[in-house]
């Protein structure tokens, strides 16, 4: 099981210095692997970021939101191509960085819809997701389709919806967990997590406020017992947003109103000590 941060809690700007930065911080603060937001994939410098890679020897994975414009769930065709061409120049860029997992809000834009999903856009969704995980299979790279929650996506608010989007899908498309969505979203954090056990494939741990684990509202307790009792072997990866380091667009999509953090690297380090000591956790009760 490979223990992972996302970029977003070192810097908000992944040029040069910034990705370096980012994977830098990863690698201090104790995690396995960095989770790069691929928000514009088409200029991320993936020399750079394979090249810091190598130097940090850590490994990496991509994520990223679609926006309105590169809307798969939509019903205009010019909005579902233009998100297609971006997903697969995720993909592209995953495989330049030797990454195994593409995820995030990949299947919907990410944002607050006026209206539920129609049947054509959910179709037109799990169309292009099915593309893209066979030009991902190709190099290696497993897609995974995170369930978010209402105010944020109208098609994946619950793991079920999640298991049922990717039923029969060729090659398999996974279903990505938040402990952030699922304390909004889900009736417990313990179900969820048996009910997706065959399509589960990345987590993320987050706070219900996004701040310190341990200071919230999150059931940390049940959720990792449950990934014990599946043999979850996935990325499990630390996510929290601050103002003080994403950017004013970020910030307002995510609602960023007040920040619980404003230094990454204690954060950081806190959640890998924190993620690691519930694994460890979890793992002794073989021994009950």
């Amino acid at each position: 099981m490979k223990i992972g941060c996302h970029g977003l809690v070192w810097t908000g700007n992944f040029d040069t210095p910034g990705i370096r930065h980012a994977v830098t911080q990863t690698r201090q603060a104790g995690f396995d692997l960095i989770e790069f937001p691929l928000m514009d994939p088409a200029t991320f410098d993936s020399k750079t970021a394979r090249a810091a890679l190598d130097d940090e020897g850590i490994e990496a994975t991509g994520s990223l939101g679609l926006s309105a414009e590169t809307d798969i769930s939509s019903e205009d065709p010019a909005r579902v191509q233009a998100g297609e061409d971006l997903l697969n120049r995720a993909v592209d860029v995953l495989a330049e960085l030797g990454s195994q997992h593409l995820c995030g809000v990949i299947y919907s834009a990410m944002q607050k819809y006026d209206a539920p999903a129609t049947e054509a856009g959910i179709d037109n969704s799990r169309t292009v997701i099915g593309n893209v995980a066979g030009r991902a299979a190709e190099a290696g790279i497993s897609v995974s389709v995170e369930v978010t929650n209402r105010y944020e996506s109208n098609v994946l608010n619950t793991a079920r919806q999640a298991r049922e989007f990717v039923s029969g899908m060729t090659p398999p498309v996974g279903v990505h967990l938040d402990t952030y969505h699922m304390n909004i979203e889900e009736s417990s954090m313990f179900a969820p997590v048996l009910e997706t056990a065959a399509e589960l494939d990345y987590v993320h741990i987050g706070e219900s406020h996004r701040g310190y684990l341990g200071t919230g509202s999150v059931d940390f307790a049940s959720f990792f017992k449950a990934l014990h009792q599946i043999d979850y072997d996935g990325p499990v990866v630390f996510e929290s947003f601050s103002s003080t380091v994403v950017s004013p667009t970020l910030t307002s999509a995510l609602g960023i109103w007040r920040n619980l953090w404003e230094d990454g690297a204690d954060l950081g380090a806190h959640a890998n000590a924190f993620i690691r000591g519930h694994l460890a956790a979890s793992a002794s009760l073989r021994h009950h």
